[in-house]
């Protein structure tokens, strides 16, 4: 029965991870692609890559916009609206593209 429970918990949040990733694409194609990409690589100079950052990275930031503790013109207007789960989504989505880096 335990191990029924645990299946069900763990497959219960791979389908809410999954649900949050998407969510979240849907969201940062609207508010995000036009400066830090359509895939989380940044297409503004002055952008950060968002793709591979970690989650918990991620909304931190953006509820620091959101409060006015981070100051950027354009970032404090995206993130005022943005709710705990919609940012919880994009956090999902952005964690959840894969990077990889070479050392030259």
């Amino acid at each position: 029965m335990k191990k029924l429970l645990f299946l069900f918990l763990l497959c219960t949040a791979l389908h809410s991870l999954a649900d949050d990733v998407i969510a979240g694409r849907v969201k940062a194609e609207t508010a995000c692609a036009l400066c830090h990409g359509h895939n989380g690589v940044a297409a503004l100079p002055n952008a950060p890559h968002l793709a591979g950052q970690q989650a918990i990275y991620v909304s931190e930031q953006l509820r620091n916009y959101r409060s006015g503790k981070r100051q950027n013109e354009v970032m404090n207007m995206i993130a005022k609206p943005l709710t705990d789960l919609e940012i919880a989504q994009l956090a999902a989505w952005f964690s959840a593209i894969k990077v990889t880096a070479e050392v030259p």
